[in-house]
């Protein structure tokens, strides 16, 4: 078996050097079916390919991926802020916990985690400074609050996860609302005693008397993202529609609403709009295509069941073995992005998963959870570097220092939600 060491020395080798991760994980793929198969390696690599990119429901990805660039354009994002402010703006650390409500809802329109930071970042930043609030809690709650689009559908990691395992796409997005909402609220609850504990991280400026017109008129900017998020997500967990269908209708209503509501497209912007769009879709997709290659790789010879059957046969408890694979998920999202991540672990992990009794729906929750806190750890961490590019008053340096008690509260959620599958399936049981 030292074939597949080969292989995978290959892949961190290329990795190490730079190499873009889909022409890693392909060359490092099709080199292991060489050794495998010999020249009918170069049949299944592009079978491969196909096979993974061949699904109705992948159309859901790029279709997302449209909606949430289309809205990043439109002044949503400002306005989500403005509510949250005039809503919560009377608590000790509102404008954090502002910042978390809005980077909920805007994942809700997104999907996409650096979108959501792009966006309420570059409008939270500023008023938290302004109004003396530290750097550090400024940082840290919008940085750790725009991880929440990964795991609020519609999120396109778990789009991505349900092509690679064939679970059911409108039942992990049903699957993510109460660890989403949990962990936001979780966000602002230590938010809300930090500021306790150090007022003088969250100043409490004078309580401007917002009167109930204001508080609606504030809704009033934001309402149409609401119908839209309402209207996708109703049509997907009725089966009305398949997520593909309600994802076109999503980027049809985001592009109302950014075109025609707001006005804040034009024929220029449109064409930004959808050559962004392009490129982190063609990313992505390339990246599934190739790793399918490499994951049918380790399939042909079978190293998910080797790994699935040496951890089973040691005896150690479930909860044990589930504790070490988070910790080498966490460790791997500090290395490597979420899709890689996603692809690669998933065909090694599932049957693990299966043989210890879990869920496939539950553990898809549980790896974007992983996800959430590798997009704001270093080195690869791109919520920390979207910051900085949005916000240029702050340091990196300062950026990943705030981060480390929102990972702490991250971890904490995430271990609640392993030891206790119910809390995630629940949800998804009583709608079925």
């Amino acid at each position: 078996m030292i074939e597949p060491v080969i292989v995978v020395v290959i892949l961190l080798a290329l990795i190490a050097i730079g190499a873009p991760i889909f022409l890693a994980l392909g060359a490092a793929g099709l080199t292991g079916l060489y050794m495998a198969r010999g020249s009918m390696a170069f049949f299944f690599g592009p079978t491969s390919l196909f096979g993974q990119l061949n699904s109705f429901e992948l159309l859901a990805l790029p279709l997302f991926v449209l909606m949430g660039n289309l809205l990043a354009a439109t002044p949503v994002g400002k306005n989500l802020f403005h509510a949250a402010v005039v809503w919560l703006q009377w608590l000790r650390g509102g404008l954090a916990i502002a910042t978390v409500g809005a980077s909920t809802v805007f994942g809700a329109v997104s999907g996409v985690s650096i979108a959501g930071v792009a966006a309420v970042g570059s409008i939270a930043i500023p008023e938290m400074l302004q109004r003396g609030y530290s750097r550090s809690l400024a940082a840290g709650s919008v940085v750790s609050s725009g991880a929440l689009a990964m795991l609020i559908p519609p999120s396109v990691p778990l789009i991505i996860y349900g092509a690679v395992s064939n679970v059911s796409v409108a039942d992990l997005f049903i699957g993510g609302i109460v660890p989403g909402l949990a962990l936001a609220f979780a966000l602002c609850v230590y938010i809300y005693i930090r500021a306790l504990l150090h007022p003088e991280e969250a100043p409490l400026q004078a309580v401007v008397d917002y009167s109930w017109g204001d508080r609606f008129r504030a809704i009033g900017g934001i309402w149409h993202a609401l119908i839209l998020i309402a209207v996708v997500l109703g049509t997907i967990y009725s089966g009305f529609a398949t997520p593909s269908e309600a994802a076109a209708f999503g980027a049809l209503g985001a592009f109302v609403i950014a075109a025609v509501i707001f006005r804040s497209l034009d024929g220029k912007g449109l064409l930004k709009v959808l050559g962004s769009s392009v490129r982190i879709s063609g990313a992505i997709l390339l990246i599934m295509g190739c790793a399918r290659i490499f994951g049918d790789y380790l399939n042909l010879v079978r190293v998910p069941d080797a790994i699935s059957g040496l951890l089973v046969g040691t005896d150690l408890p479930p909860e044990l073995i589930l504790l070490l694979i988070m910790l080498v998920l966490v460790g791997l999202g500090m290395l490597v992005d979420a899709v890689s991540l996603i692809v690669v672990t998933t065909p090694i992990l599932l049957p693990l998963i299966t043989a210890l009794g879990y869920d496939p729906l539950w553990f898809g929750i549980i790896l974007v959870m992983n996800l959430e806190i590798a997009v704001i750890t270093p080195p690869v961490g791109l919520n920390l570097y979207t910051l900085r590019a949005v916000a240029p008053v702050l340091k990196i340096e300062e950026i990943i220092r705030s981060v480390v008690p929102f990972v702490g509260v991250q971890f904490v959620m995430l271990m609640i939600f392993v030891l206790f599958p119910a809390l995630t399936l629940w949800l998804p049981n009583l709608l079925r």
